[in-house]
């Protein structure tokens, strides 16, 4: 099966890593391709939707060269991206879902964004200073000691493929609109939570999880950017439910 990978606000394709390639080694009977959302990495000289749907719809015409079905798996403000695909795709075009601390209107906006993450967000969105922003950013999206190596390469990505303050704000604010349908898309699906999330909080996943019968899975102190912190656990996770029935 062929998947592709969405990353989450502000974030492309390059801030996945070696991610990508490690799946490839566990499962190299799988395809994986790495996406970007439109106003981030080689896309980040356009607007971005103001809606998950126009996102969604945008991430769909990139992808057309890539033979179906697919599985996603996606992280936080990717994830809205993914559900919103798997409810409105036609059926078998998705048959694995994987989202990782995402949220949607299922949630109170409290749990969806912490109160504690909105003056951080804030004031790392505006900050001019790359290499302090990106830094910034990962203490806040990460549970683990931030690595200067870790740093300087978000550093390079942002300076290389600027995501703009207003592509930015037009992702939180698609975001913070979307709630999904009713409908369960999926039998199943692999629900990752982080307890040591400090922007979303686990239980959002949770809700989600309990609302469709689906399965969960928690790391109890990996943080937001959870393929950064625990990448091993996640690709474990992810290994065992595509060995599982769809």
């Amino acid at each position: 099966m062929h998947w592709i990978l969405l990353r989450g606000l502000a974030r492309e394709q390059a801030h996945w890593g070696d991610f990508r390639q490690a799946l490839a080694r566990t499962m190299p009977e799988e395809r994986f391709h790495t996406v970007d959302l439109p106003g981030t990495g080689v896309r980040f000289r356009e607007s971005c939707p103001w809606t998950i749907s126009g996102i969604r719809q945008e991430v769909e015409k990139q992808v057309q060269h890539i033979p179906r079905p697919y599985g996603l798996i996606a992280l936080s403000l990717g994830g809205m991206v993914a559900l919103d695909w798997a409810q409105q795709a036609a059926g078998g075009t998705i048959q694995r879902l994987v989202l990782i601390n995402t949220s949607c209107g299922f949630s109170t906006p409290w749990r969806r964004m912490k109160p504690s993450a909105v003056p951080s967000v804030v004031r790392l969105l505006a900050r001019r200073e790359l290499f302090d922003r990106e830094a910034g950013i990962l203490s806040l999206t990460s549970s683990r000691p931030v690595r200067r190596e870790t740093v300087k390469r978000w550093y390079s990505i942002q300076r290389q493929r600027p995501v703009t303050r207003m592509n930015a704000l037009r992702q939180l604010t698609a975001a913070a609109r979307f709630r999904p349908r009713a409908k369960r898309p999926l039998p199943d699906a692999l629900v990752l939570a982080s307890m040591g999330d400090r922007i979303v909080d686990w239980r959002c996943s949770q809700v989600m999880a309990d609302r469709w019968q689906w399965t969960l899975r928690v790391h109890p102190d990996a943080g937001h950017d959870l393929p950064l912190d625990e990448a091993q656990w996640v690709i474990e996770q992810i290994s065992a439910h595509i060995g599982s029935p769809p």
